[in-house]
């Protein structure tokens, strides 16, 4: 079949791959997997509405032991896509009708997150002529406009002396015009050297709006349900309160540029586009999946925060409308991943219609020892190059040799063969025990260059790595 309609962006399934590799060492099945998914969604974008909207996203479920990397490839996926993403565990919730958090709630923290992004870029958009605004309102605080005054209404004079109609005379043409010239000269000049910021450091009384007006609603969870704004309903009925504060110039434009960007916002069209941005592009990963499966599929008891999560869960995933505070919200193209380690469970061991709704199904492998050096050194903001940074704020560097590092995965991967396999997280407890001497005492040395050497691994964390008993207190 011949289309005329191509993907427009250049976000393939290999640059998604090579964007991934800079953040996350290994597990290229799931990168693949997600890759695939995250341009799909990008032709489905492309194609006529007719066929588009009966192209459902194929949903992920990540199976794999904790710290390889499940959590960090969804994280990545949505900031290089520019989605919004909401991570969430499966265990905070239960099944409705009990006290506790509904599902429902995922996809209407989603829509928040999508209307927190198109709020950040309509702001952006708006400073320009906010900054104006700002300005302007400042002039007005410094020099305020010269104000005509009016003559009394005839009926009024018979309740007047004559000295009184007289301080109320209409004030002459010739007289005002001058002044309102003056004045312009006068605030052209002031605007020339606030912009140049010659008083930045004057102080100034200005009328800003009174935060404490602003008082949280508390009510039952899931109010916004019912899609009123109960702040803001109660906000247009009371008239905001303003108060005077004193502040340096400086201080006074930035937060006068806020009130005004604030102003300048459509909130229809804000929540209008954060309704589609949530719809088409958002993507949920439901972490500790593998928490509210119950062993063999069945339950024996009640468990609201196991298999009726599963089946709350079921509409969601498959296509359902959620109630939000923006308006009703449509899941059927919100891309799904779900993640777990299925230690004890199986992933069969999920209701099927929920299997059903995850016909992607990646295995993450455990990590390797070459693995574990390679999250040592090779990702951007490596944990090495992080501690690197640290130190040298002191005015020391600090420099791992290639063994040193090898030896440190050496060790954690034999921790994490030996112990519960936490995958990388063991990186970060070793980390600290190894340099947990050299960050106390390098404020107060005057070393120029420390190095980290295998012997000094070995003589660090050997310890640490044989004994039995401290590894039940430490990672």
């Amino acid at each position: 079949m011949k289309t005329q309609h191509r993907v427009k962006s250049e976000l393939t399934p290999s640059k998604i791959i090579e964007h991934l590799n800079r953040y996350i060492v290994g597990q290229d099945k799931a990168k693949r997997s997600v890759a695939i998914a995250l341009r799909n969604r990008l032709r489905r974008r492309a194609l006529p509405p007719e066929i588009a909207h009966e192209i459902m996203p194929k949903n992920i479920l990540m199976v794999g032991p904790t710290g390889v990397g499940k959590t960090e490839i969804a994280r990545r996926l949505a900031t290089l896509s520019n989605a919004p993403f909401v991570k969430v565990e499966a265990t905070k919730f239960t099944e409705v009708g009990y006290v506790g958090r509904d599902v429902e709630t995922i996809i209407r923290d989603l829509t928040e997150f999508a209307a927190s992004m198109v709020r950040k870029r309509m702001l952006a958009d708006v400073q320009k002529p906010a900054l104006e605004r700002a300005e302007q309102r400042l002039l007005d605080a410094m020099l305020p406009r010269p104000e005509r005054k009016f003559s009394m209404p005839d009926f009024m004079k018979a309740f007047t002396n004559r000295e009184d109609d007289n301080k109320n005379e209409e004030e002459p043409e010739e007289d005002y015009e001058p002044k309102i010239e003056e004045n312009n000269k006068t605030r052209q000049k002031l605007l020339e050297m606030l912009r140049r910021g010659k008083l930045d450091g004057r102080d100034i009384e200005i009328e800003v709006n009174d935060s404490m007006n602003s008082l949280p609603m508390f009510g039952t969870p899931g109010m916004d349900v019912i899609g009123i704004n109960i702040t803001e309903m109660i906000g247009g009925i009371m008239p905001k309160k303003t108060k005077k504060r004193h502040m340096k110039v400086k201080e006074a434009l930035r937060i006068l540029q806020q009130e005004e960007a604030e102003k300048l916002i459509d909130s229809d069209a804000m929540g209008k586009e954060a309704l589609e941005m949530a719809q088409e592009d958002g993507i949920v990963f439901l972490d500790e999946i593998d928490k509210v499966v119950v062993k063999g599929g069945s339950s024996h008891g009640p468990d609201v925060s196991r298999e009726g999560v599963q089946r709350d869960l079921l509409p969601i995933v498959e296509g359902s409308v959620v109630q939000t505070r923006y308006g009703p919200v449509k899941t059927d193209h919100i891309l799904f991943i779900a993640a777990g380690a299925f230690s004890g469970v199986k992933p069969s061991d999920l209701i099927p219609e929920l299997q059903g709704r995850f016909p992607i199904r990646v295995e993450l492998e455990p990590l390797t020892i070459e693995n574990l050096q390679q999250i040592l050194t090779e990702p951007e903001n490596s944990l090495i190059r992080q501690y690197e940074a640290l130190i040298s704020t002191e005015g020391t560097e600090l420099e791992f040799t290639k063994e040193a590092t090898e030896e440190i995965a050496r060790l954690a991967h034999k921790m994490n063969s030996e112990m519960e396999d936490i995958g990388a997280r063991r990186l970060h407890t070793m980390m600290e025990q190894l340099l947990e001497e050299i960050s106390f005492n390098v404020s107060d040395m005057n070393t120029e260059k420390i190095t980290i050497t295998p012997e000094m691994v070995r003589e660090k964390l050997s310890g640490l790595v044989e004994n039995r008993d401290i590894r039940r207190y430490l990672l």
